[in-house]
């Protein structure tokens, strides 16, 4: 999996780059073993971090390798786990929204946007369906494996389904953020800034 993650090196770095230097609490969803929080420690060394994801395991790798920083980390569906109303600074989220819905991601995005003080941001850097196309064929497969194999809902399956740039955008709006920067890199992962009462 770290080798598979590696590859967006250059994002990582873009990551640390468009998170604010005022950022003293910062919530990572579906953290792993914090390959862009190194990135963010390289350059603001004393920010204090709450890691939510749900593989124990590669949770404690991220502890043992960043033993000396303000690290919290939480095993748990981010889903799941209480956000807090005006508790952080910033909320980061890599390659892992992909992975759901809009329906529960509209749901996470209002819980993200309470959980922001105000003035705070969102960062998300994931992979954008090219068109309506890619994205309908995605959801439909996944709709159909899910039906066929029986999977219940509450169940999570490693499987792609990103939306457009567009309709990631509207979710982040219709939650109360104003998009503010958009940035497409190398690696091909897209990252969005989204602010809480930032303009």
């Amino acid at each position: 999996m770290k080798e598979h993650m590696s590859i967006w090196e250059k994002s990582y770095q873009m990551f640390s780059e468009v998170l604010p230097s005022n950022c003293q609490k910062i919530l990572d969803l579906g953290c792993g073993t914090g390959l862009e929080l190194d990135k963010i420690w390289q350059k603001y060394p004393d920010t204090e971090v709450t890691g939510v994801d749900l593989c124990q395991s590669m949770l404690d790798e991220l502890l043992k390798k960043h033993s000396d920083k303000r690290l919290t980390t939480v095993c748990q569906d981010y889903f799941k786990y209480d956000l807090g109303c005006e508790r952080w600074d910033a909320v980061i989220s890599f390659e892992s929204l992909h992975h759901f819905l809009p329906e529960r991601k509209k749901e996470l995005y209002r819980k993200v946007y309470n959980a922001l003080k105000h003035g705070g941001i969102f960062l998300v850097g994931d992979y954008i369906a090219c068109c309506d196309e890619e994205e309908e064929l995605l959801r439909s497969v996944y709709l159909k494996r899910r039906k066929q194999f029986a999977i219940p809902d509450n169940r999570f399956v490693h499987f792609d389904i990103p939306l457009t740039l567009e309709h990631e955008k509207e979710l982040l709006q219709n939650a109360g953020f104003s998009i503010e920067k958009v940035f497409d890199n190398p690696d091909g992962a897209t990252i969005m800034a989204a602010g809480k009462g930032r303009t």
